[in-house]
């Protein structure tokens, strides 16, 4: 039986207010949200309650991720990004707990909007590329302009007077900064939460510093150069040997997790099936905006919230990979010791146009050399304590 979703990705606006160099989604291969509206209009966003809250019910779940999303979410106004919580825990079964967050670059946030969100239960969580203007350079507004400024006030905003409601900081990781300055600066910004996220290349278009288009995808053991799994391992000695929790970094509690035995849901690592549905502005079902950086459409179900329902969605072949754990892996994957702990990779940084998903990740390389990296400073530490 497939696992039902627990997360729900609504677009309730699906333009931005900056134009980053680097973003996937409006500078990459697909183009579909071109011929979306800007906004999702209140039937839509009705309706994707009504599907959340029938999907809770089929399925008896005990919670839900409501992810308020974008494009840059908080241009549709606080008040719908309200309401839409408001409604969805109106409508889900009792005994559904509706755990609700907005993900912005944080330019927008005010007082009176982060106050709003907070007594509406909706966490904030922010996307920076460090936490010193000149790891921000990128994020730029559509006139050029920096958005440092506005973003820096607003993630301090949310560290000074709304802790509560701050869910954390969102950074891809850039292999060319330096690890532990970009660290300590996101550090400077107080997050209960940090996610490293790797960029979305592929084999076909992969990212910067892994020249890789036009190989044959290759799997563990390539002796591949690793300046991303270079990178996080510098990050993560540093966050190791804090000696207190100063951030909770998922990506290696996470790991760290699976490298037990313990169950862990991430989509960059472990075999955990994935359980996150998009619906769009037009009320589009989707899967997850990561496949965007594949090729144009790559995300697209063919279904809708107002002639289908999400265990629709379930049933599509490609959510249905996302399912199916080692079975949709490639034979290099399976056969890799690692297997449970790096699961693959991300799914959508496996593709080559040739070839589809079935490949291992672009960053096998990077992935191998932080878990192995990881897997013996766990093994120092434990045998430490039986000294």
């Amino acid at each position: 039986m497939p696992l039902p979703f627990g997360q729900f990705i609504v677009k309730v606006h699906g333009r931005c207010n900056l134009a980053c160099r680097y973003c996937y989604l409006y500078e990459g291969p697909d183009r579909t949200w071109r011929d979306r509206p800007a906004a999702a209009a209140p039937a839509v966003l009705d309706r994707a309650a009504e599907r959340i809250a029938e999907h809770a019910a089929a399925h008896q779940l005990s919670g839900a991720a409501l992810v308020l999303h974008g494009g840059e979410p908080l241009l549709a106004g606080v008040d719908r990004l309200t309401a839409l919580s408001d409604r969805v825990r109106d409508l889900v079964p009792a005994g559904c707990t509706v755990h609700a967050t907005v993900q912005t670059n944080a330019t927008l946030l005010t007082d009176a909007r982060v106050a709003a969100l907070a007594r509406h239960g909706i966490r904030v969580g922010i996307s920076l590329d460090g936490g010193l203007a000149a790891h921000n350079t990128r994020r730029t507004d559509r006139a050029g302009r920096p958005s440092w400024p506005a973003a820096s006030r607003g993630a301090r905003l949310l560290a000074d007077r709304y802790p509560g409601a701050y869910a954390g900081v969102l950074t891809v990781v850039d292999p060319r900064s330096d690890p532990i300055e970009t660290y300590e600066s996101l550090l400077a910004l107080r997050p209960p939460a940090l996610d490293l996220l790797l960029p979305h290349g592929n084999w076909t278009n992969p990212p910067p510093g892994l020249p890789v288009a036009g190989t044959t995808p290759a799997g563990p053991g390539s002796g591949r150069p690793t300046p991303y799994g270079d990178w996080l391992t510098i990050v993560f000695d540093r966050w190791w040997r804090a000696g207190r929790r100063e951030t909770r970094v998922r990506l290696f509690e996470e790991c760290l997790a699976l490298l037990l035995g313990l169950p862990a849901a991430t989509e960059s690592l472990g075999l955990y099936p994935v359980n996150a549905v998009v619906v769009e502005t037009d009320g589009t079902i989707e899967q997850v905006d990561s496949l965007k950086s594949a090729y144009d459409t790559a995300a697209a179900t063919g279904l809708d919230i107002f002639r289908h329902t999400f265990d629709d969605a379930l049933r599509h072949p490609g959510v249905a990979a996302r399912q199916a754990g080692a079975a949709a892996l490639a034979d290099a994957c399976r056969a890799c010791p690692l297997l449970n702990v790096c699961g693959g990779g991300h799914y959508a940084h496996r593709y080559h146009a040739a070839r589809g998903f079935t490949n291992p990740s672009v960053y096998c390389a990077d992935l191998e050399r932080l878990v192995r990296h990881i897997a013996g400073r766990l093994s120092e530490a434990t045998a430490g304590e039986h000294r």
